[in-house]
């Protein structure tokens, strides 16, 4: 069976350079190299980042020869899902990489699980239970970013990225890691539903892989099981009953007060709407013209335009994992990596960002 020199040594004579030029473009001499390949010496977690950024392979591909499946259906696919995957293939390899140097995701499984009931009864369990877990950080699902409190509650990685058109979004899961890809939009309300509805699908076990979703609100998907149940998982989330019956109370709710509740929930008017026929606060009749608002008359009514146009700019805005970002960043200081990856999630130069950090570095010693 194959093992890591095997592997290393097929890459070098892939490359069609001598194993001296190949020593000397990942950092090593001859001396090292040779003993790595014959056995006598193991390749640092350093060496095996260096000669997978040079040869463009994972570092889970040197130490264990499989490729990840999400990999695979990367190369193999085209069109707009191919951009989707392409994409999350990026993160998932990153994440499974610091697992190897010994960054494991914080992915906080969920302690329920789907159990019995029908699949929307699963979801609204899933969703009780993610509820008490933000309250019991300290946290609301109406308050901040909820990229941020997804990451911080659940360790997921959540990012944003351009995906072309006719995506809302993915959730990638493997043994090592967990992502939320979303897509970016100038509909908010759509894409926070979207990262509701993905960690639905992790916090369930659906598909261990990828799931990708084209359209969350296809009706051609109402009778995909573990659509349902992520969908209603999303609703509970973001809609709390107990949140919504409060904000109902004895008096109803009016045309500003609505718009006031989906402006503080951030979910768009139509969504709101659905949920509290379906918990029976309005009838059928007010559901239908509420529905009717959209987002900016929803926000003007309520005097939050200006809320409104940041949360569009923010949404529109391409975002790297945050959690990826911290971890890629600790295995470089610790010396477990290269910098390449970390400045691949900023989007930056690695040569500038070198250059940036030593002078930062230079500037505080000279205080």
């Amino acid at each position: 069976m194959p093992s890591i020199p095997d592997r290393v040594l097929s890459l070098i004579e892939a490359s069609g350079v001598s194993r001296h030029a190949f020593a000397q473009q990942v950092g090593l001499d001859d001396s090292k190299l040779s003993k790595s390949l014959n056995g006598t010496r193991r390749f640092s977690s350093l060496d095996l980042a260096r000669i997978a950024e040079l040869c463009k392979v994972s570092v889970d591909w040197l130490l264990t020869g499989v490729e990840l499946p999400l990999a695979v259906a990367a190369r193999t696919t085209t069109g707009d899902a191919g951009t989707a995957l392409q994409a999350a293939k990026q993160y998932i390899v990153l994440r499974t990489d610091l697992d190897a140097f010994g960054y494991p995701q914080p992915w906080q499984q969920s302690a329920v699980g789907v159990g019995p009931g029908s699949y929307t009864d699963q979801g609204k369990r899933l969703a009780d239970e993610a509820l008490a877990r933000v309250s019991h950080a300290g946290l609301s699902i109406s308050d901040g970013d909820l990229t941020d409190l997804v990451e911080t509650v659940f360790g997921v990685d959540v990012a944003i990225d351009h995906l072309g058109t006719g995506f809302d979004g993915l959730a990638a899961s493997s043994d090592e890691a967990k992502l939320i890809l979303l897509a970016t939009t100038h509909v908010p309300a759509r894409q926070r539903f979207t990262l509701a509805h993905e960690l639905g699908h992790l916090l369930a076990g659906d598909d261990q892989d990828v799931h990708l979703d084209r359209d969350i609100f296809d009706k051609a998907q109402a009778k995909d099981p573990s659509e349902v149940r992520a969908n209603a998982f999303a609703s509970t989330l973001l809609m709390p009953e107990e949140m919504l019956r409060e904000a109902v109370g004895t008096t109803g709710l009016t045309e500003e007060t609505f718009a006031k509740l989906a402006c503080e929930l951030m979910v768009s008017p139509s969504t709101l709407a659905y949920r509290l026929l379906k918990l029976r606060l309005i009838d059928a009749g007010t559901c239908d013209r509420y529905k009717a608002i959209t987002g900016m008359q929803a926000a003007k009514l309520a005097g939050r335009g200006e809320q409104l146009a940041q949360r569009t700019a923010k949404a529109a805005t391409t975002r790297a994992p945050g959690i990826l970002l911290r971890d890629s960043y600790a295995a470089y200081e610790s010396g477990q990596a290269t910098l390449r990856p970390y400045a691949n999630l900023l989007g930056a130069d690695v040569d500038d960002l070198r250059r940036t950090l030593e002078s930062e570095h230079g500037t505080h010693d000279a205080l």
